[in-house]
C-alpha cells in the first residue's frame, strides 16, 4: 500500500540520483524528456496519491534538488544548459507552467545541483569541468571554481557549509573553500578507475565517503580524513558488478546505504567519522531494479514507530519506500537516544552574509511530535514581493531562529516563538540542541583536533598578467632532479634553454610582458647546464654548473643582458665527473659549495678561483646539500639512504650520520627552526612522497616525525621561510603547492591552505622576503614557470586591519644581501652574524600598537534567555510592575473632589 505505482521512470544517464524528496513532495525523472514526475510524500486520509507532471526543460533533466529550508522550492538542471527554480504548490494542485527563476545558459549541460546546507538561496551547479556557485536572490554567480581536469562526476557540501568536495573523471577528489579561493585547497588521487564515482561528507566532520571502481573494475568504498588527505583511511571492496553505486549517508544515525544502478540489492553499513570502519548492518533485496535512490528528510520520519531512516527506491514502474526500524519493546514512547535533535528548516544566514564570511549554523529542532515545529519557512528567493533588499545581509543577532528571522527578512513560524512550544524545548535541551547558532570554542576545537597554524588560511594567488613574462620559447625542461630548473633574484631570472651548447636566457623582472618571437641574447655556457645559482651578495654574478664537471662564473651587465655572453668571468675546475648541485654560502661572501658524481663535496673560494676544502664519505649519488643558517655546518642526503652532517672547517669526514628516506628516487633537505632541525623530503619504499623531521644534533636517532603526502613521480622541492617557519613543498610537474608550519613540538607539522594552479608547473622558485608587499600581508613570493610563461605568485594571510603593519607576521628579517664576513676570513675560522632589519614602511603603525577596541559581542548567551531568571522571579517582577502602575491605593480618587449636581439640573 505504501508503494507509489503507475509511474514510468526515465532512463537518463546522468550523475544525479533520479529521485529526491522533501517533507511535502517526491520528484523523480519521468520517461518524457524535460519532464519530472511530482507526487506527494504522504497519502492523506487514506486516499490515492496522484502523480503530476512538471514540464520544466526543453531537453532531458539531468539533476534536481529540494531546498533544505523551503520544502516547496525545487531547482532543476538540464542538458539544455539551463538551471531553473520552481515553487511547487502546497497540495495536489496544477503544477506551475513557468519557472520562478531561470539561470543560464552556461558553458555546457548541467550535470549536478545541490543547495547550500546553511545559507538560503545558495546553489552549487556542476557543468562539464566547472562548478558555479549561484546567489539565487541576486540571480547571479557568487564565484566559479577552478576548472577540473576532466568531467565532473559528483559534488557535495560539507554539513557546516564551509567546504565543497568534488569527484572527477580524472580520478581525483578535490576540496574547495569557495570563500577563500576558487582553487582547490586539497586534492588527492581517488579511485583508480575513471568510471562513475560519488563523494559524500560524513556530516560536519572532516571525513568523506567515496564510492567508485578499482583498477580491476571492482566496486569499492573509501573513507577519507581531510586532515590527513594523502590517502584513504579505509578501503573496502564490494563486488564486481558493473552498475555505478549510489551512496546515501545519514549523519545523525551514521548509516550508509548503497545500491547499484540496475540492481535490486540495498546494502546498509554503519560508518562513524570517529573511527575508520564500515560495519554491515543489514541488506535488503527488492523486487524491482534500482534506477535512483533518495532519503526522506528526518522531519518526515515516523519516530513513534522507531523509524530511523527511510529510503525511496525508484524502479521502472514504482517508487518503493524502504524503512529502517529499530525494534524496541515500547513503541508508545519517544526514544531520544534514537532521535537526537536534527537541523531545522530555518536558514542560518543569507547568501550575501555567508559569502561575506558569516558561519552561523542551522538551529537544531526536536523530533518529538509534541515539540516539533508545525509551520514552514518560505524562502524569499521566489516571492511575490522581496522580503529583503538586494545586497543586504541579515542582522547579526544571536537568539532563537524566530528572533534571527526578525532581522533577516525570513518568514519564521510563530510556534517557534511561542512560550508553550519552542521555549519549552530549548530550555530542556543542552549543547547543540539549544537552537542557538553558536559554535564550539576554539579551545574545545583544539582539544579535539589538536593545534592549528596561524597561517592555515593562507591564500596563494597568481598576480596580474601585467607582471608575467610570456612567450618563453625553447625552455629546457629536462634539467636534473637535483636542480630547481631555474633561478631568480630580485632583479632577474636565469632560464636554461633547450638548444645545444648550454644556452641560458637572462631576463629582467623589471621588464615584464610578452617576449619577441626573435631570439633573445643568451649566455653560451659551452656545456649542458646541470645547476645554476645567483650570488646572494652580488646580483650580477651567476654560477653555472655544467655536465663537463666545470663551474663557470658569469657577470651580467648592470642594465641586463644586451648581447650574447661567451666568455665567463672565471672557471672552477676540480671535480672529475658531472656536478649535481651548487649552493652559495649564506653568510660569507665568495664561497660556493658543489657536489658531484665523483662522490665529493667541494668548497670553492671565488676570490682566488681555487678549491679550498674537499669533503668525503659518500658512497652513492648525492641528492641534495644545504648550509646551516649560520653557515657553520653543511648537511647532505644521498642515494645510499643516509643523512650526513659536516663541519667543513673541522674535518673532511661527516660529524654525524643518520638514516634518511628509504626510497632511492630522489630527496631534498633544508634547515628549519633556527637551524636546530633538518627537514627532508623523499620517498618511501612504495614510492609515496614523505617529509621527515630530524633533530640536527641527533641524526642517528632517526626522524622525530614522518608525514605522508601523496604518490607522484617528482621529488618535492622544499622552501623554508625562516621568519614564519612555514615550509612550501611542490615538485616539477605538480599543480599543487603544499604549506606546513613546522614546530619543534608535536605534532611538528601544522597544515595550511595549499595553492593549486590550473596546469602543471615546470619549476617553482621563491624570491627573497624583501620582494613581499607587506601592505597586502604577503609573507612569501614565488615565480611559477609554466610551459611558456613565468608568473609571480603571492602568498598572503587574510587580516582585517590591513592598514596596520602586521608585526606578528613580520619579525626582524635577516639582511641577506650583505655578507657578515669574507670567504677567506670564514676559512680562517672566523664566524659572523648578519644584521637584521624591519620590513615596516615608515607610514605604517604596528598592529601591536593599534588602539584597542572593545570586542563586539556577536551573540547573547543562552543563559540570558533561559537561565538567568527563574519563573518565580519573573512572576514577582510582573506583579511589582503592575502594582507600580496602579499606584498607592490610599491616594484619593479624582471623582472624590467633584462637587455634585443640583436637583434642578436633572431635567
Amino acid at each position: 500500500q505504501a508503494w507509489i505505482g503507475g509511474i514510468r521512470a526515465g532512463s537518463v544517464t546522468s550523475c544525479g540520483n533520479q529521485v529526491k524528496a522533501s517533507c511535502h513532495w517526491i520528484a523523480f525523472s519521468a520517461e518524457a524528456a524535460g519532464v519530472l514526475g511530482i507526487v506527494p510524500l504522504e497519502c492523506k486520509d487514506g486516499g490515492k496519491r496522484t502523480v503530476s507532471q512538471l514540464c520544466c526543460h526543453s531537453d532531458v533533466v539531468t539533476d534536481f534538488d529540494f531546498s533544505p529550508f523551503d520544502q516547496l522550492l525545487l531547482a532543476t538542471g538540464s542538458a539544455d544548459e539551463m538551471v531553473k527554480v520552481w515553487r511547487l504548490p502546497e497540495s495536489s494542485q496544477d503544477m506551475p507552467s513557468s519557472a520562478g527563476l531561470t539561470l543560464g545558459p552556461g558553458g555546457g549541460p548541467v550535470d549536478m545541483l545541490q543547495f547550500h546546507p546553511t545559507a538560503d538561496g545558495v546553489l552549487a551547479s556542476g557543468a562539464g569541468k566547472q562548478v558555479t556557485l549561484w546567489d539565487l536572490g541576486q540571480q547571479q554567480p557568487l564565484t566559479a571554481l577552478s576548472s577540473h581536469g576532466d568531467q565532473l562526476q559528483s559534488l557535495a557540501w560539507k554539513r557546516d557549509g564551509h567546504l565543497l568536495g568534488t569527484s572527477c573523471k580524472d580520478k581525483k577528489l578535490r576540496i574547495f573553500d569557495p570563500r577563500a579561493s576558487p582553487a582547490a585547497s586539497q586534492s588527492v588521487p581517488g579511485h583508480e578507475h575513471n568510471k562513475d564515482s560519488r563523494l559524500l561528507w560524513m556530516g560536519s566532520s572532516d571525513c568523506l565517503i567515496s564510492v567508485g571502481f578499482s583498477q580491476m573494475r571492482e566496486r569499492e568504498v573509501k573513507l577519507w580524513d581531510t586532515r590527513r588527505f594523502s590517502g584513504a583511511t579505509l578501503t573496502m571492496t564490494l563486488d564486481t558488478s558493473p552498475g555505478a553505486a549510489i551512496p546515501l549517508y545519514d549523519a545523525d544515525t551514521g548509516l550508509l546505504v548503497l545500491a547499484g544502478k540496475g540492481e535490486n540489492l540495498l546494502y546498509c553499513f554503519e560508518a562513524a567519522p570517529t573511527q575508520p570502519a564500515l560495519t554491515q548492518v543489514t541488506q535488503c533485496r527488492t523486487e524491482g531494479s534500482t534506477r535512483g535512490l533518495a532519503t526522506v528528510p528526518r522531519l518526515a520520519l515516523d519516530v513513534m514507530a522507531c523509524e530511523v531512516l527511510r529510503v525511496l527506491q525508484l524502479t521502472d514502474t514504482a517508487i518503493v519506500p524502504v524503512s529502517y526500524l529499530v525494534p524496541r519493546k515500547s513503541i508508545q514512547d519517544f526514544h531520544e537516544d534514537l532521535f537526537p535533535d536534527c537541523a531545522g528548516t530555518l536558514p542560518a544566514t543569507s547568501a550575501q552574509a555567508w559569502w561575506a564570511g558569516d558561519n552561523q549554523q542551522v538551529g537544531q529542532v526536536s523530533l518529538h511530535p509534541a515539540r516539533r515545529p508545525t509551520e514552514t519557512f518560505t524562502s524569499p528567493v521566489i516571492a511575490c514581493a522581496p522580503l529583503q533588499a538586494p545586497g543586504t545581509s541579515p542582522a547579526n543577532t544571536s537568539t532563537t531562529d524566530a528572533d534571527r528571522s526578525e532581522g533577516s527578512g525570513y518568514s519564521s513560524p510563530s510556534s517557534l516563538a511561542s512560550p508553550g512550544s519552542a521555549a519549552t524545548s530549548l530550555s530542556a535541551s543542552t549543547g547543540p540542541s539549544s537552537g542557538f547558532a553558536s559554535s564550539p570554542s576554539q579551545k574545545s576545537l583544539q582539544s579535539i583536533l589538536g593545534p592549528s597554524s596561524r597561517f592555515r588560511h593562507t591564500q596563494g594567488r597568481v598576480l596580474h598578467r601585467d607582471t608575467h613574462l610570456s612567450n618563453l620559447r625553447g625552455l629546457s625542461l629536462t634539467t636534473p632532479g637535483e636542480s630547481d630548473g631555474f633561478c631568480a633574484n630580485p632583479q632577474r631570472v636565469a632560464l636554461p634553454l633547450l638548444s645545444a651548447g648550454g644556452q641560458i636566457a637572462v631576463l629582467e623582472l623589471s621588464k615584464p610582458g610578452r617576449l619577441p618571437d626573435t631570439a633573445v641574447p643568451t649566455i653560451q655556457n659551452g656545456a649542458a647546464v646541470a645547476d645554476l645559482s645567483w650570488d646572494p651578495f652580488d646580483p650580477r654574478r651567476l654560477a653555472v654548473a655544467g655536465e663537463d664537471a666545470k663551474i663557470r662564473l658569469w657577470r651580467i651587465p648592470e642594465e641586463g643582458l644586451g648581447e650574447t655572453l661567451q666568455k665567463p668571468e672565471a672557471i672552477l675546475q676540480g671535480h672529475t665527473e658531472k656536478i649535481y648541485s651548487i649552493r652559495f654560502h649564506p653568510v660569507a661572501s665568495d664561497l660556493l659549495v658543489s657536489s658531484s658524481y665523483d662522490m665529493t663535496v667541494r668548497i670553492w673560494e671565488l676570490s682566488t678561483g681555487q678549491e679550498a676544502l674537499c669533503l668525503r664519505g659518500h658512497t652513492d649519488q648525492i641528492f641534495s646539500l644545504a648550509w646551516s643558517p649560520d653557515g657553520k655546518k653543511l648537511a647532505t642526503v644521498s642515494k645510499d639512504g643516509r643523512l650526513r652532517l659536516y663541519e667543513p672547517r673541522s674535518s673532511p669526514q661527516p660529524q654525524q650520520e643518520g638514516p634518511g628516506p628509504e626510497g632511492g628516487r630522489g630527496a631534498r633537505l633544508v634547515w628549519v627552526c633556527g637551524g636546530d632541525y633538518l627537514l627532508v623530503s623523499g620517498f618511501d619504499s612504495r614510492s609515496e612522497r614523505k617529509i621527515l623531521l630530524y633533530r640536527a644534533q641527533a641524526l642517528p636517532e632517526g626522524p622525530l616525525s614522518v608525514l605522508s603526502l601523496d604518490v607522484a613521480p617528482s621529488t618535492l622541492l622544499p622552501f623554508y621561510d625562516e621568519d614564519t617557519s612555514v615550509v612550501f613543498l611542490t615538485g616539477k610537474g605538480d599543480t599543487r603547492v603544499s604549506l606546513y608550519e613546522v614546530t619543534p613540538e608535536p605534532p611538528y607539522f601544522l597544515e595550511c591552505n595549499s595553492f593549486t594552479s590550473s596546469e602543471p608547473h615546470k619549476g617553482f622558485v621563491f624570491l627573497p622576503k624583501t620582494m613581499c608587499e607587506v601592505r597586502e600581508v604577503e609573507f612569501a613570493r614565488a615565480l611559477r614557470l609554466g610551459q611558456s610563461t613565468l608568473e609571480p605568485v603571492a602568498f598572503c594571510v587574510p587580516r582585517v586591519k590591513k592598514e596596520y603593519y602586521q608585526d606578528d607576521i613580520y619579525p626582524l628579517t635577516r639582511v641577506w644581501w650583505e655578507p657578515a664576513l669574507g670567504g677567506s676570513a670564514w676559512l680562517a675560522g672566523q664566524d659572523g652574524q648578519q644584521l637584521q632589519a624591519s620590513l615596516r614602511p615608515a607610514d605604517m603603525t604596528p598592529v601591536s600598537e593599534a588602539p584597542k577596541e572593545a570586542p563586539a559581542r556577536k551573540f547573547v548567551p543562552a543563559a540570558v534567555y533561559l537561565e538567568e531568571k527563574s519563573d518565580e522571579q519573573k512572576k514577582e517582577e510582573l506583579l511589582s510592575a503592575m502594582v507600580a502602575r496602579l499606584g498607592n491605593r490610599d491616594d484619593p480618587l479624582p471623582q472624590d473632589s467633584f462637587e455634585g449636581v443640583d436637583e434642578d439640573e436633572w431635567v
